[in-house]
Parts: structure tokens; sequence; C-alpha cells
């Protein structure tokens, strides 16, 4: 089986977006690889470690990928919040020097709205739309997405959380739903991982436990 790629701006999108979904292919005994493009400096430290944020959100990063099955993670190392035009093709370059060792069939990023809205999201997005575009070897796009139903859900628990939260996707709208039934414990332990971040992870775990063991794309094919 070829291999799987997830592109994202954040170390904790690949759990808090398809994580479940990324597990589910290695557990089926495919090569799953993950590029992070920032290093999450911005975010908080709820832990009492004294290092740099970069540093310890790294190494939560490595944690996380061991308990998905991930196979290896590639760090871009830009600074979280700045990923504006004039980064977007050296980014897409060094994206595309990694996929041509890769060779994946699939790419995941998040949807062009970045879920949350959330402008480093949107970035890696568009770069890895147009990576994939241009690149020879992966056959499909999959962007993680909320459904409307989901996204609802959420606005409801983190009023305050977001400037915007974009509206979520219509059920026509959506290529494929993955249930992640089976693998729930790992996206669970995964998120764990991430103690850096644990304000975020308690809020975000009350809202998973409420919503069906479902992760839903829409897919682009070439």
């Amino acid at each position: 089986m070829n291999p799987v790629v997830g592109i994202f701006a954040h170390p904790d999108d690949e759990v808090f977006g398809p994580g479940g979904t990324l597990a589910t292919f290695a557990a089926e005994g495919r090569d799953v690889y993950l590029i992070c493009v920032t290093d999450g400096d911005a975010g908080e430290n709820n832990t009492d470690d004294t290092r740099q944020l970069h540093e310890i959100r790294r190494d939560e990063l490595k944690a996380s990928a061991k308990v998905l099955g991930i196979k290896q993670i590639y760090f871009l190392g830009y600074k979280d919040g700045t990923l504006s035009n004039n980064l977007y093709h050296e980014i897409a370059n060094k994206i595309a020097t990694f996929l041509r060792n890769i060779r994946p069939e699939i790419i995941f990023t998040l949807e062009p709205k970045g879920i949350t809205g959330h402008l480093d999201h949107i970035a890696v997005s568009f770069i890895t739309s147009f990576v994939f575009e241009r690149d020879k070897n992966s056959k499909e796009l999959w962007y993680a997405c909320l459904t409307e139903q989901t996204q609802a859900v959420f606005k409801k628990h983190f009023p305050d959380y977001f400037i915007y939260m974009p509206p979520g996707y219509p059920q026509s709208a959506i290529s494929k739903t993955v249930d992640i039934g089976a693998v729930w414990e790992q996206k669970q332990q995964a998120m764990a991982k991430h103690r850096s971040q644990k304000n975020d992870i308690d809020r975000l775990l009350e809202v998973f436990i409420s919503l069906p063991r479902e992760e839903h794309f829409f897919i682009i094919k070439k």
C-alpha cells in the first residue's frame, strides 16, 4: 500500500483534525507521515516545563504521532502565526521536496476555511492544494472538515474562542465519513500528549465525547 501524508500548520492539528483516520490508515499497514509547518510557539504552556515552548511542542507532537502510529514527522519550523503570502512559495517548495521522497497516494490537510478560521490553517490548506495539483505521485487530497451539525456544537461550546468560526459543510458536500470508533482511545491518548495545551484539550474533549465517533472529508481526485 502506498504512503499517506498529513500536512498541518501546528503541533496538535494532526490529532484535533483527522487523527483517528490517520491512526486507522496506520493500523491497516500504511506508512503515514506528517509535515508540520510551524513550531507552535504562539500557544500556551500549561506545564511546569521551563524549556522554550517550541521545544516542548515538538516533543509533544512526536509523542502524539507515536500513539497514532505515524512513521515520521518533518518539521519546517516556521514561526506560529507568521504564514503570510510572501512565504507561500517557499513553504510549497519545501513540502514538494518531501513529497517527492515520500511518494504519497493520499494527502491530508484541513479544509480551505481552516475549520476554525485560523489564518495559519487556511494558509497551509491553500499551500497544500497548490502542491497537490503539481505533485506527480499523489492521487487524492482529503480535506478534513466539520459538518454543519458538528460545527454548531463546537460554536455553542466555544462562543468566544474564535473571532469567526466558518460554517460547516452540508452532508451533500461530504465525500467520505470515516468511523473512528475502533481507534477512539488512541485519538484521546494522542490528544493528551499535547500537555502544554491542556486547557484547550480539556474543552475540546468535552465536545468530542458528545459527538459521533466520525471524521468527515471532502476529497479531490486527479
